[in-house]
């Protein structure tokens, strides 16, 4: 599979998502919220982990929490080298201390919440994630940054030394319990990449799926399309609804090795 630069570190256009590992539907309801981690145990992610390194995927992006590290301690140490690009989990504690357990567990990067870069947009306080950026460098760290609104990287563009961006493709009703239609989600795509093509950075598009709400047949040729030999892309993955959704993914995106 091809491969794209994120700091030092080479990695693949597709790249595995990790909210269903973590337990986040992304707007599915509670319920939906409660079903995943019964059916990803650690051994069903690494099992997920490994058929993607069969196929050719070399990356993951995952929180940086306690249950994320124990999976991927549990992996390297069973030989397993999928690369970790770690999240901040702004929760538990400073986003300084999510980027330390992300370095010292091995992780090649790692980008600040999403959720809060917007929230901060909102607020007009986004001049608080310039210390966060600078301990990422004292550290050695790749550093980036997620967010749901192109105003957000808009303005970090123009303020922050960034190696990466994460962009989504569709933001706004999910967080407000609303009703999320294909129309407001291809309105909002076409809007963010628009924002992308002007951007300086590397970017891993991401909630292309709109986390299971798009059809993949019509969704990911479209990000195929869409991105740039920079960039690459993050897709969840849900197992127990089909359990070769890897494979269907690389294929439709184009990205399938022959003979996989």
């Amino acid at each position: 599979m091809e491969t794209v630069r994120i700091g030092s570190s080479d990695v693949s256009r597709f790249i595995i998502g990790g909210n269903p590992f973590s337990g986040s539907s992304s707007g599915h309801g509670r319920e939906a919220d409660k079903d995943l981690p019964h059916y990803y145990t650690c051994a069903r992610i690494k099992e997920t982990y490994r058929q993607a390194e069969s196929l050719g995927v070399t990356t993951a992006v995952a929180r940086a929490d306690a249950h994320i590290l124990r999976v991927l301690m549990e992996y390297w140490d069973e030989g397993g080298t999928i690369q970790w690009i770690g999240q901040t989990c702004p929760e538990l504690d400073s986003h300084e201390r999510s980027l330390d357990r992300v370095s010292e567990a091995g992780g090649i990067a790692c980008h600040i919440h999403g959720g809060v870069a917007d929230r901060l947009l909102d607020a007009g306080r986004m001049e608080e994630l310039i210390p966060i950026v600078e301990h990422a460098r004292r550290i050695g760290l790749a550093i980036g940054l997620a967010g749901h609104n192109p105003d957000t990287f808009r303005w970090a563009e123009e303020n922050l030394d960034l190696d990466y961006y994460m962009c989504s493709y569709f933001r706004g009703p999910s967080e407000r319990g609303q009703e999320i239609n294909h129309d407001y989600i291809a309105a909002t795509r076409d809007t963010m990449n628009d924002l992308i093509r002007t951007l300086s950075r590397p970017v891993i598009h991401y909630k292309v799926l709109a986390a299971g709400r798009s059809d993949p047949a019509e969704a990911l040729p479209y990000v195929a399309g869409k991105l740039r030999p920079t960039d690459a892309v993050c897709v969840g993955i849900c197992t127990n609804q089909k359990p070769d959704m890897i494979r269907e993914d690389l294929e439709l995106l184009g990205f399938a090795q022959p003979g996989t």
